[in-house]
């Protein structure tokens, strides 16, 4: 299949990377001349343009920043494909391409540095990759197409309308960034800070090396949900900060603690065994919302997995 990936940073690059693995026709476009000329020097086949890029492609994948978004959708006057989207909040962009064939993704991929000297095939191998499913407004075969696509990626997909989606990334991704970066801005009033944080601060405080402009772009993108859950989680803080208050506040603490510290090492779980999913709108949902995916496309036919939640419980 002929794809068009615009946006070659981390996320475009490697997709770009991993679709051409998959033997699919590939052909890049970025913004930046520079960016460009590193996918050509990697054998890569690069345009000019959107409008050249997307010319004669089944799909054209958008994988730039949201504030971007606008103008290289402008650029899809006349096309008639298969659009879709690796951008981290989901209904802002569904709205922004509603009349077309559209489908958005979002995969659960990526680190702390960026550019397409960062990208590499491997990187969505076993990823969650969100694909958006509305159930009034999404064609089916369109979302069965690339589901095909992206488990011969070696991704695991998760249907769920765009709703859902930004609702439960600003809890597991968007927030931590900021709580990151509220975290490692300690480093900069004290240098001791810096000389004896080890683990703990190294792994809540990686996130925060994003580029700031991404991070912005993401939270300010998603800022209702992000709101709610920074509400949400600083109440729970407020809460903690309360139980440091009390006569003993070691054994305050503990009944707050306890339940989190079974859930994370209970996390990830372990996938079930595998069932076969009809291609059916609200069964694709149900599966999506049990944190279930999708492994393989067989037609009509889908190969997923859910998680044994059982293993949750504290």
């Amino acid at each position: 299949m002929r794809i068009a990936v615009i946006g070659l940073g981390l996320i475009g690059g490697s997709l770009l990377r991993a679709l051409a693995a998959a033997g699919h026709d590939v052909v890049g476009f970025d913004a930046d001349p520079s960016t460009r000329d590193l996918a050509r020097e990697a054998g890569f086949r690069v345009a000019d343009g959107v409008r050249e890029a997307v010319a004669g492609c089944a799909v054209a994948a958008l994988a730039v920043p949201l504030p971007i978004l606008p103008e290289v959708v402008a650029d899809l006057d006349g096309y008639g494909g298969l659009v879709t989207d690796v951008t981290s909040v989901k209904g802002p962009v569904r709205d922004l391409l509603a009349g077309r064939r559209f489908v958005g993704g979002h995969p659960m991929a990526g680190r702390e540095t960026s550019g397409f000297a960062a990208s590499e095939a491997g990187l969505f191998e076993g990823c969650a990759w969100v694909l958006c499913l509305e159930p009034h407004g999404t064609d089916l075969g369109d979302w069965l197409l690339l589901a095909g696509l992206l488990t011969g990626m070696g991704a695991r997909v998760v249907p769920v309308t765009a709703a859902e989606h930004d609702t439960t990334v600003a809890q597991v991704s968007h927030v931590p960034h900021l709580f990151a970066a509220v975290l490692a801005g300690q480093l900069g009033a004290s240098p001791l800070a810096g000389a004896l944080g080890a683990g703990s601060f190294r792994d809540g405080t990686r996130v925060a090396a994003t580029r700031a402009e991404l991070t912005a772009a993401m939270c300010g993108g998603n800022r209702d949900a992000v709101r709610d859950e920074l509400a949400r989680l600083i109440g729970e803080l407020t809460r903690m900060g309360a139980a440091l208050e009390r006569a003993d506040p070691v054994e305050a603490l503990v009944p707050l603690l306890q339940p989190a510290s079974a859930l994370r090492r209970a996390w990830p779980p372990r996938p079930g065994p595998t069932e076969t999913i009809p291609a059916d709108i609200d069964r694709l949902l149900e599966l999506g919302r049990s944190g279930g995916w999708v492994t393989a496309v067989n037609g009509t036919e889908l190969v997923g997995k859910r998680p044994e939640t059982d293993r949750f419980l504290p």
